[in-house]
């Protein structure tokens, strides 16, 4: 009789706790449910499809992530969202890099200079080395044509009398009508980069005077 009441007395000091562990339990199997998460998507066709499992395809389409109680939890962009992202992040970034450069462009112009005049003297400076070079060419070029005609002369004479024109004044004529391309090149080349200059100094000029009105 005494093990009998010491099984009850066991008992009865048990009992409480187990049911209070298996209401927990019971509980907190009750809120992973109601917290349990389902998956909204749209298919190729453009239909909505609600689930417990998300599919492989959602990496195409994009999708959401929902609780029960229908609320968006995390969404996951689609392929042609990600593209959209990943260009718009690219144009912001040329865009920061852009006006980076800039900002240095600026911060050396109105270091180097302080009027308007400076630019210009820089200017006719740069462009004095392109003056120089086409006169120098403009010049050798004068002598090479008289050469040239010279040459075409002789060749002409000797032709017209029926004698064949030798290898060596056949190659003269030829050094002498490639050197004419050359400097004609030159002189072009030289006349484009004064255009060239002229425009960029003109620019700065322009930023320096609206740089100047900001301060």
């Amino acid at each position: 009789m005494r093990t009998d009441n010491k099984i009850c007395r066991l008992w009865l000091d048990t009992a409480p706790r187990m049911a209070f562990s298996a209401l927990l339990a019971a509980l907190l199997l009750s809120a992973g449910t109601a917290q349990a998460t389902m998956y909204r998507w749209v298919d190729g066709n453009g239909r909505v499809h609600y689930s417990d499992t998300l599919p492989m395809t959602y990496q195409q389409s994009g999708g959401a992530e929902m609780s029960r109680q229908g609320n968006i939890i995390r969404r996951t962009q689609s392929l042609a969202e990600r593209r959209a992202e990943a260009e718009r992040q690219a144009e912001q970034k040329r865009i920061q890099q852009e006006q980076q450069k800039q900002a240095q462009l600026d911060r050396a112009l109105t270091q180097t200079y302080t009027t308007e005049a400076e630019i210009d003297l820089a200017r006719d400076r740069a462009l004095e080395h392109h003056k120089l070079a086409i006169k120098g060419a403009e010049i050798r070029g004068k002598a090479v044509e008289a050469n040239l005609a010279e040459l075409k002369t002789r060749i002409a004479n000797i032709e017209k009398a029926g004698r064949p024109v030798s290898p060596n004044l056949q190659e003269q004529l030829d050094q002498a009508t490639r050197e004419s391309l050359d400097l004609k090149r030159t002189i072009l080349t030289n006349e484009e980069a004064m255009v060239q200059v002229s425009e960029k100094y003109a620019a700065g000029k322009a930023r320096f005077r609206e740089l100047s009105g900001k301060q």
